[in-house]
């Protein structure tokens, strides 16, 4: 007689509960709190009198808001904010366009090259990004100094240049090394230099990566504070967004209707370019790691 089998019983196995997903919601959550909290602080301010500022910053009350204060700050004597915006930007343009043209070919040799000199040459330029730009502000006054340079506009440019130059080859060099490098054979072919090949062939490749570069070298350009000011310096009469502030607001520190509109007019274009251009920025961080 044969033993009787006892019909299987399905257990129910309880999953744990999957926390790392809200934790990271909660941290995400946390830290956007501490940064809009005081970008909120500034817009909001800016539209606001004294006593408001101090009685209620929080507080959005449409009948408490003017934009008498913000155009007052426009129309600040000591300091022109169209001329600070003019000099700036002449500052970013110079120095993405050098930047571009030096960072762009080191990296494609640095790229295109398996040699051990060129990967300990990548290595010391990464060590680079680790060094703080205020340990090579002395030094660089002496060598501005020597070349005769301090304060003037093409030895500011030379230094803010150097300054991306690191991350800059960084960047390019890891994104290069994704291009396969059958297109440089196929134009070598043809009879193209290495420059043509790199400027025709590769560079076109590398403009999200590019585009990544310049927006970072402008957001570092802009709000750059201690070289403009310690390079230029007051003699040279010229003023950036960040050094006019200083000098506009410094002796008004604890007049808010004069300090957060200043600020919000010198911030103002950084954060409609980051809005509009936040997705090239992500986009070209990651693009070395997931193309090809």
């Amino acid at each position: 007689m044969s033993a009787l089998r006892m019909p299987r019983v399905a257990t129910l196995q309880l999953k744990p509960l999957k926390s790392k997903g809200w934790g990271r919601i909660a941290f995400m959550v946390v830290v956007s709190v501490l940064m809009l909290v005081p970008m909120y602080l500034l817009v909001v301010s800016a539209f606001k009198s004294q006593q408001d500022i101090l009685a209620h910053p929080f507080s959005l009350s449409p009948d408490q808001l003017t934009t008498e204060y913000l155009k007052k700050a426009a129309t600040n004597p000591d300091f022109n904010i169209g001329k600070g915006y003019a000099v700036t930007i002449l500052f970013v343009v110079s120095v993405n366009v050098l930047s571009v043209a030096l960072a762009g070919p080191v990296s494609y040799v640095i790229a295109r090259r398996s040699e051990r000199r060129y990967r300990m040459l990548l290595l010391l330029f990464v060590a680079g990004t680790f060094i703080p730009s205020q340990v090579l502000v002395i030094p660089v006054v002496y060598t501005l100094k020597f070349l005769g340079l301090m304060g003037t506009i093409p030895g500011f440019v030379l230094f803010e240049t150097t300054l991306t130059l690191p991350f800059s080859i960084f960047l390019y060099a890891g994104y290069i090394m994704t291009v396969p490098a059958s297109l440089d054979e196929a134009a070598a072919v043809d009879g193209a230099g290495k420059h043509r090949v790199f400027w025709s062939i590769v560079f076109p490749l590398m403009k999200p990566a590019v585009v990544t570069m310049v927006i970072l070298n402008t957001f570092s350009v802009w709000n750059d504070f201690v070289n403009p000011q310690i390079i230029l310096g007051p003699g040279s009469g010229l003023y950036t967004v960040t050094t006019g502030v200083y000098a506009a607001v410094s002796q008004y520190s604890t007049d808010y209707t004069v300090v957060f509109p200043t600020l919000l007019l010198a911030v103002a274009p950084l954060l409609v370019l980051f809005v509009l251009l936040q997705k090239h920025v992500i986009s070209g961080l990651t693009a070395g790691a997931t193309k090809g």
